[in-house]
């Protein structure tokens, strides 16, 4: 063994994982999108923060390059792209992949749940009343086909700046937008809905990590309709205990 990995995400449970792993005596290679993710993950003296996006080829090049022993996928759930990249750039190289996923919610009750963003986008089109999108910048264009939706959408994203130019440049209004790092509490998301005035809260299942229980929760009692956008039907993979426990035993043993 090569006692390196690479872990590639900038999700909450990621960065945990790098935390914990951190004290192997292994080199931990994290990839990240954006700065703002780097800037999140603690550092280590045996832990190198990547923050570029990167393509097959890339990924490839990279695993040649620092042969890591195995690749952990600690990417959101809905990042369906970024997770067939890294798998066909596994495969490629023939190097192990591991997949970290969040435990999706049991049943949604009375929500409206839909495959995607463009889907939620027309069911509210058909809907009046104030709507407080949590779903992240990526989807934004989408939900610009609601009629009215610079008078109507209120959304939360990161407090990044392309985020919050991106968001501007497509209409929405600054005042509509609030800019913040979660995942947040019960109370702070029932606030925000009662702040806006929103009768629909539209959320991805992005899991207890994620804050997906306080978000169901906040729509409850602040009497917004929930509009959930579900998970792919074909995510396979490992929690996080899984995860860790694995990794540690075979670098403990090894030593």
């Amino acid at each position: 063994m090569n006692r390196r990995i690479w872990i590639i995400g900038g999700t909450s449970e990621g960065r945990d994982l790098v935390k914990e792993l951190a004290q192997l005596d292994i080199e931990i290679y994290v990839s990240v999108a954006t700065t703002y993710g780097a800037g999140l993950i603690e550092q280590h003296g045996n832990v190198h923060v990547l923050p570029e996006r990167m393509d097959l080829a890339a990924m490839q090049d990279f695993i040649k390059t620092h042969q890591p022993d195995c690749v952990i996928d600690a990417t959101h759930p809905y990042a369906t792209v970024v997770t067939q990249t890294v798998k066909a750039a596994c495969a490629a190289t023939g190097t192990e992949y591991l997949r970290l996923v969040r435990p999706a919610e049991e049943g949604y009750g009375s929500a409206v749940v839909v495959h995607d963003a463009a889907e939620a986008a027309e069911v509210l089109s058909h809907t009046e009343g104030k709507i407080f999108l949590t779903t992240g910048s990526k989807n934004l264009p989408d939900f610009t086909a609601v009629p009215g939706y610079a008078e109507r959408i209120a959304l939360r994203i990161l407090p990044m700046q392309d985020s919050l130019a991106k968001a501007v440049g497509l209409g929405y209004k600054p005042a509509n937008i609030v800019c913040m790092q979660g995942p947040f509490e019960e109370d702070l998301n029932i606030a925000m809905l009662k702040h806006f005035g929103a009768k629909y809260l539209v959320t991805k299942d992005s899991g207890k990590a994620g804050g997906f229980e306080e978000k169901i929760a906040a729509a409850h009692e602040a009497g917004a309709e929930l509009v959930i956008i579900a998970r792919s039907e074909n995510e396979h993979g490992s929690g996080y205990a899984e995860i860790a426990a694995l990794v540690k035993r075979r670098y403990q043993t090894a030593e």
